[in-house]
């Protein structure tokens, strides 16, 4: 029997800054029934099981896996909940099929931001409870430090890391998606409020609002219910640690480990080669770069100097973020990995429309989980099953 994974189906929101007119179960209920109609599902009640990707803390309430089931059509069945990325909940769902115990599984990502007032002091409750805690600094701070290293280390500059947001900026006209598209100029990034030196306002995603449902099956299962089924080639995931005193300040061990262990899984040797678009967390703007280098598609320092000779771009080299990213479309927090995961099929489909790449046929999409965290995870995503 094969132990191959693929989606079989999406549904999403258009994400919106503002979305005081219904509430996170209302737009699951939303993208849910899409997922499913694109699955051709002939019923809810052939869903094995159900993942859904959420945080307590930014959710404001505990057990979080006991508010989706309804909405989603999973009432005794088989859901629980993981704190991270909406790709963590993807890695589980192709876990929970290859094991055998499900055949069908639903994973679910949402973000209700602008429902969240205090975001900052919520994402501070992250840092260590003894010896950074206490300091009461912005997590946005812990951003700019490791922009500072990432820049000293690697020779990129202010100015790559400003061309990365008026790269994905412009892309985003090109999706349907998009909050933040924008035409920029570099002064223009860099002369933006200045949040922590050198982080200025622009150079950082702004929230939105929207959800994603995705439904999994195995070989069998997916080729019955889906023309076009996107295999899932590989996943890797990995923690460094979460100490701001005790990490490698000076390479991003999250996003090479868990590429590696993506490629492994993949039996890719080259993903220089091998994979033909990004969907990269860009979250900050320098981190595009640095988790582009991290992934080993750049080598250090390599990656500033490619995006200025426009092999980041849609019709370049190494085409990344041609969605816009979270900085042309905006982050939805953990549900991030639905933005990226939502490209991929539709590149991998054929179905991007104006910003349709002459060359999908294998892609990675990269999550990290932001300040002050080192989690991160990478799938492989492919028209072609192993």
């Amino acid at each position: 029997m094969s132990n191959s994974v693929a989606i079989v189906g999406m549904g999403y929101t258009s994400p919106r800054p503002l979305t005081p007119e219904v509430s996170y179960k209302e737009m699951i209920y939303e993208a849910a029934i899409k997922a499913y109609h694109d699955a051709n599902l002939p019923s809810h009640k052939d869903i094995d099981g159900f993942v859904t990707c959420a945080e307590d803390f930014i959710e404001g309430t505990s057990i979080f896996d006991e508010y989706t089931p309804d909405q989603l059509g999973g009432v005794q069945k088989p859901m629980h909940t993981i704190t991270g990325d909406l790709l963590h909940g993807i890695a589980t769902a192709v876990m929970n099929i290859q094991t055998g115990q499900q055949d069908i599984v639903v994973v679910e990502a949402h973000s209700k931001l602008s429902n969240v007032k205090s975001l900052d002091h919520i994402t501070h409750y992250a840092t260590d409870p003894i010896l950074t805690r206490p300091l009461n600094v912005n997590p946005h701070a812990f951003a700019a430090l490791d922009m500072q290293r990432f820049l000293h280390v690697s020779k990129n500059t202010l100015k790559h890391c400003a061309e990365v947001v008026i790269k994905n900026k412009r892309n985003a006209f090109k999706n349907d998606l998009s909050c933040h598209a924008q035409n920029l100029t570099v002064q223009e990034v860099l002369d933006s409020e200045e949040t922590f030196r050198p982080l200025t306002h622009l150079q950082k995603a702004s929230p939105v609002d929207g959800a994603f449902v995705f439904v999994l099956a195995n070989a069998k299962k997916a080729k019955k219910l889906n023309k076009k089924p996107i295999w899932i080639r590989g996943c890797g995931w990995i923690s460094d640690s979460p100490s701001l005193e005790t990490r490698a300040w000076d390479t991003c061990d999250y996003a090479k480990l868990s590429g590696q262990m993506a490629y492994r899984q993949a039996k890719i040797k080259n993903p220089k080669t091998q994979i033909d678009f990004f969907e990269i967390d860009d979250t900050y703007a320098f981190k595009e770069l640095q988790h582009l280098e991290a992934l080993g598609i750049y080598d250090k320092g390599k990656s500033g100097n490619a995006l200025l000779n426009g092999a980041l771009d849609p019709d370049g080299a190494m085409p990344t973020n041609v969605s816009g990213g979270t900085l042309g479309v905006g982050t939805f927090h953990d549900a991030s990995g639905g933005l990226r995961t939502v490209e991929m099929i539709k590149q991998l489909r054929g179905e991007a429309g104006p910003r349709q790449l002459k060359k999908a046929n294998t892609g990675l999409a990269f999550s990290w989980r932001g300040v002050p965290t080192t989690s991160g995870i990478t799938v492989i995503y492919s028209r072609k099953g192993a």
